[in-house]
């Protein structure tokens, strides 16, 4: 598995996953640049996701839905707050209605992807801030580390 370690720091509010991939720093990036490879490894294998709106630009928005093994949907939003590219860029997540608009009863994660070259491979750094340990102990609980983890961990497929 790629994913090297996954830190949960409740005195920081973050979660921080860690990656390391056998691809390029351009190959790497596109994984997050293209909502079509997204829609490969977001979400964990029995969760796959379906991009619905992808508008990858400072201030733009994305949506997707993901869906369960029983056909059940959980619908979600991205905004793009920075892009860096192909080094990472930042968002704020949250979930949505079956509509696409925010569901404002569910908390919210700005999340932070960094990637850096090493040793001939990509390094992947992905940190979800959170607004209170309330909200982070939530999405923990839905089970958010193992959920990422578990979609990180297809990366590799998909860059061979």
């Amino acid at each position: 598995m790629t994913v090297i370690n996954v830190v949960k720091d409740t005195e920081a509010l973050t979660l921080t996953l860690t990656a390391e991939f056998a691809a390029p720093l351009d190959r790497v990036w596109q994984v997050w640049a293209d909502p079509r490879q997204l829609e490969q490894w977001w979400g964990p294998p029995t969760w796959p996701a379906t991009f619905v709106d992808f508008d990858f630009v400072p201030g733009g928005r994305a949506t997707y839905f993901m869906t369960g093994p029983d056909g059940d949907k959980s619908h979600g939003w991205w905004q793009f707050m920075s892009i860096d590219e192909p080094r990472g860029l930042e968002l704020a997540d949250g979930f949505a209605s079956d509509s696409g608009e925010s569901d404002d009863t569910m908390p919210k994660t700005q999340m932070a992807v960094s990637l850096d070259e090493m040793d001939g491979g990509t390094r992947m750094t992905f940190v979800g801030s959170f607004d209170s340990l309330e909200d982070m102990e939530r999405l923990t609980a839905m089970g958010m580390a193992e959920g990422l983890t578990e979609a990180a961990g297809q990366i590799d497929a998909l860059l061979t």
